[in-house]
């Protein structure tokens, strides 16, 4: 093997533990994600290796870290990969501020992959009805409680 081989594989081999340790702590609300977990996976973002890359997305956009939107639109941006544009998007869909859902929508209409397109478009579309179900809900409670 070769050292800068040797040297990716144990990065990636820290890296995930460091992760798998930090979500055992994560208790859904996110009050125990640390700092420092944020910013490995931040400079996982960063990574040349694809797959550190795209699971370091997939774990901002599960914890629904708001400081990676701008990281993650560069990355769904910028990214030649459809794979690390895809992780993107849906991690920017996960987080679902205005921001990202606005950045996943844009990459539905203009990404020139036509699978991110594709795939970015579901998740537009899904943040959407999952919005509709939402406000359904409310005014279906709201109307209960009046009567």
């Amino acid at each position: 093997m070769n050292r800068s081989f040797k040297y990716l594989l144990i990065s990636a081999i820290f890296f995930s533990t460091q992760v798998l340790l930090s979500a055992a702590d994560f208790d859904g609300d996110g009050e125990k994600i640390t700092e420092n977990t944020v910013l490995s996976l931040l400079e996982g973002l960063q990574s040349e290796n694809m797959g550190l890359k795209t699971s370091s997305a997939y774990m901002l956009g599960e914890l629904r870290i708001e400081e990676a939107i701008i990281p993650l639109m560069r990355m769904l941006k910028d990214s030649e990969s459809e794979e690390e544009r895809i992780s993107a998007a849906l991690a920017l869909y996960k987080i679902e501020t205005p921001l990202s859902i606005n950045a996943v929508k844009r990459a539905g209409e203009f990404d020139d992959s036509q699978r991110v397109s594709k795939l970015a478009t579901n998740f537009y579309n899904q943040y959407l009805r999952n919005k509709q179900r939402n406000d359904d809900s409310f005014t279906d409670s709201t109307y209960v409680s009046l009567k």
